[in-house]
């Protein structure tokens, strides 16, 4: 049988209890620059890692002593443990964890986190991270420094999360840097670090663990009238909701914008759904109504007062947006969502003249486009029996990010 990886985490500066024989056997060590000098035992080869590791992999797998791998924290945590079992085979690996970042940053503020969210911004795109964030009550996010802390601040800046950023956990130099994000912003954080992103309202707990976290999507969704207040009827109907949500693709880690979001009743399903949201518009009452209406269904919303398109420049990116109305400006606003939306725009029409212009203008910023006229009949009672009702049929215009 080939030769084991040995895997090792490392916290405080020291690889896990029981661990420390098979470094010290170890003849192939490979970790990051900084833990091989503290760590690494004299004459063992060094493999720094770097961001390219199939060189080191293949150098780790054709080992003939022993070899190991020194990894902060749990391995298996959102780290090098899935590389290697991948090009190895899980049964080639001696996985022996410490505690992880994220643990020992919660312990540290004397907090659970067994309902916590947590995410990676590590060799990726940090923006999912950052939603999460923004949307959930309770997220730690790993970081590099290509997608360091003060970045993830920054960008949680007007969220009124409480922030600690925990430097260097278990060493001589931890540091915690606790606030909001406008006291931390500008600031330059130690690395390694992991953030802490909590909704002061709730971060404590209310006493019920999840069993599954992040919780499973909601139990119904395109939600009756009545489940929101609004104006005169003046609401996106069940049935159109339902059809523009499938479209949309809500979920943990989007951002989603709703632009005339008028009673906010597709922005609070997107929200129900995991999904960070910006819901957009002129009407200063419309933009109460979505944070009345969003407090009643207690997720957050942030609701922006503004006319589109103007007001949509200084927002971020959205992974999704849905537009509602638009009037004489539809063009214009289509024009800015559609060159910023990373995977679907979703518009809904009353007037069927602006349908092959909407199409058009989505189609002119490379998204494939296509319409479906949603009309349904609700069932009605009348003197003997019932009736079908018809509602106002509305056309949905789907532009989807090849």
């Amino acid at each position: 049988m080939s030769t084991r990886i040995a895997v090792l985490g490392v916290s405080g500066g020291r690889v896990a209890p029981g661990a420390e024989e098979v470094l010290a056997a170890a003849e192939v060590v490979a970790g990051g620059r900084r833990v091989l000098d503290e760590l690494a035992p004299v004459g063992a080869r060094r493999l720094p890692l770097t961001v390219e590791l199939t060189p080191v992999i293949e150098q780790l797998r054709e080992a003939d002593g022993g070899a190991c791998v020194l990894a902060s924290g749990d391995p298996g945590f959102f780290g090098i443990v899935r590389a290697l079992g991948a090009a190895v085979g899980a049964e080639r690996l001696d996985v022996r964890p410490a505690p992880s970042s994220v643990a020992v940053a919660f312990a540290r503020l004397g907090l659970p986190w067994d309902d916590a969210l947590v995410v990676s911004a590590h060799g990726r795109d940090p923006r999912p991270a950052v939603h999460a964030a923004l949307r959930h009550p309770k997220v730690a996010v790993l970081t590099e420094p290509r997608a360091s802390a003060a970045d993830v601040v920054a960008a949680l800046a007007g969220s009124g999360r409480d922030i600690t950023v925990a430097e260097a956990l278990g060493t001589p130099g931890e540091r915690l840097h606790r606030g909001t994000p406008e006291q931390l912003f500008g600031r330059a954080f130690a690395e390694p670090n992991v953030v802490l992103s909590l909704d002061p309202a709730a971060a404590g707990g209310n006493g019920r663990r999840a069993t599954v976290w992040p919780p499973r999507t909601p139990d119904r969704w395109a939600l009756p009238e009545s489940a929101f207040e609004h104006r005169a009827g003046v609401i996106t109907k069940a049935e159109v909701r339902a059809v523009a949500l499938a479209a949309l693709g809500p979920g943990t880690g989007d951002l989603v914008w709703d632009v005339g979001c008028g009673s906010g009743s597709i922005a609070i399903e997107c929200a129900r759904f995991g999904a960070s949201v910006i819901a957009i518009d002129a009407d200063g009452e419309a933009v109460a109504l979505t944070g009345r209406n969003a407090a009643a269904h207690a997720v957050p919303v942030r609701a922006v007062e503004g006319a589109a398109p103007a007001v949509l420049e200084d927002l971020p990116d959205p992974d999704a947006a849905f537009v509602g109305g638009g009037g004489e400006d539809l063009g214009p606003i289509l024009d800015l969502v559609a060159s910023r939306t990373r995977r679907a725009v979703v518009v809904a029409v009353v007037v069927i003249e602006r349908v092959a212009p909407a199409l058009a203008r989505l189609a002119g910023h490379g998204l494939e486009a296509e319409a479906t006229a949603v009309q349904a009949s609700r069932l009605r009672a009348i003197a003997g029996g019932h009736r079908l009702a018809a509602e106002n049929p509305v056309t949905l215009i789907v532009g989807r990010r090849p």
